[in-house]
């Protein structure tokens, strides 16, 4: 070996033995995953894997909070009036349909204040500005139409493969959320929540490789000084791409001690959700005619490209093709779930005709064709609430 190819491999063992990963607190032990309590609130979340019952207790109370509110306001609450629920998926840079569907929505006039909203990832981001109405349009507007790659993350070096926690630093979404998800917001969701309302986001807990949903009203309502931070947390952990972007840590304690749970984003086990399978909707005892509007930030029809034949493309190609498959299934699932709960079924997604080139992630050009696109089929008569019952070839509802 010569002294030069000595020199360099001494210094990249130095190199090695001087770097070390990133520490984090204790995890959760298997047997206690369902004792921790993040902020000790009993409600803050559920295991969507785990026993419904908590879940469906938490549904019951909502209606009891949503009929207090109707007897203050003299209105009868023998029959309850229809209810609207709304799903939005994970996509990435693809949320600018979803955000554009919704404004384009609003101008409609037919919009209608959702009883639940849920969110997974770029959905997660939605979620509470499709929660809170027409007046955090502008808002959405604003985030999906002015994002860039510099606003969500900071790319590190390849190092970061083997010594850090992620290829990229997601400091810069953090910043975003906190400047939209402010004390304000909190506030606006905790009062919609005592009015009956449910906004929800899901996570994966990545230890117990089980997905987590998030009762974001019943944080915000919970007056603990930590909800403000838990609430970032979640939004930004619901967006957390594995190995893109940074695991998010959140703080729990059981009986005295400190753990951290590590969350990454909820698309790792599921790209949208309305409520778990394991939950019949009828078991309330409430009977209403319910309306479900799903979201989906991408296309349902294959996205042919030629695959180079080179490692990193084909493993790439094919990871993408898992998850585009696994979205599909999604919608499939929620599909399922409604007709069998007999919840009328809508849905809107990317559709194939939707053709704007794309330079890369997060490229704000393509972001606003898209953006523009949605806002267009929530203006096209029927696009927008077609019954899963009807079939249309344009490809863009169902």
């Amino acid at each position: 070996m010569k002294s030069s190819q000595l020199v360099i491999l001494v210094l990249l063992m130095l190199g090695v033995a001087g770097c070390s990963i990133p520490e984090r607190g204790p995890g959760v032990p298997q047997a206690d995953t369902e004792r921790a309590l993040p902020l000790g609130l009993a409600n803050a979340r559920f295991y969507a894997d785990g026993d419904p019952q908590a879940m469906l207790e938490e549904g019951i109370r909502s209606i009891e909070r949503e009929q207090a509110v109707l007897r203050a306001a003299g209105r009868s609450t023998t029959r309850l009036p229809p209810v609207a629920f709304l799903a939005v998926s994970g996509g990435g840079d693809n949320g600018a349909f979803g955000a554009g569907l919704l404004n384009g929505w609003t101008r409609t006039g037919t919009r209608p204040e959702f009883k639940m909203v849920t969110g997974v990832s770029t959905g997660a981001l939605i979620a509470p500005f499709a929660f809170l109405g027409r007046d955090y349009d502008p808002a959405l507007r604003e985030v999906y139409t002015s994002m860039t790659p510099e606003k969500v993350y900071r790319a590190r070096g390849l190092r970061a493969a083997l010594f850090d926690d992620a290829m990229a630093d997601t400091g810069p979404l953090a910043e975003i959320i906190s400047l939209y998800a402010d004390q304000k917001m909190l506030d606006a969701v905790a009062r919609e929540y005592q009015m009956g309302r449910l906004l929800m986001i899901g996570t994966t807990d990545l230890d117990a490789q089980r997905p987590v949903i998030w009762n974001m009203g019943a944080i915000a309502a919970s007056g603990h000084p930590g909800a403000l931070e838990l609430f970032r947390k979640i939004l930004r952990a619901s967006a957390a791409i594995p190995g893109a972007f940074q695991p998010v840590l959140i703080d729990v304690e059981i009986d005295g001690k400190k753990y951290q749970e590590m969350h990454v984003d909820g698309g790792a086990i599921a790209q949208l959700f309305l409520y778990p399978p394991s939950i019949d909707s009828a078991t309330v005892g409430v009977h209403r005619q319910r309306i479900a509007y799903i979201i989906r930030n991408a296309r349902l029809d294959p996205d042919y490209a030629v695959s180079e034949r080179r490692t990193l493309s084909i493993a790439g190609r094919a990871i993408t093709t898992m998850l585009t498959t696994s979205g599909r299934n999604d919608v499939l699932r929620t599909y399922f779930v409604t007709q069998r709960d007999k919840v009328d079924y809508n849905l809107a997604y990317v559709g194939s005709d939707f053709t704007a080139p794309k330079s890369g992630e997060f490229d704000q050009s393509f972001m606003r064709a898209l953006y523009d696109y949605g806002e267009r089929q929530a203006a096209r008569p029927g696009t927008r609430r077609h019954r899963a019952s009807k079939r249309h070839d344009d490809g863009r509802s169902r």
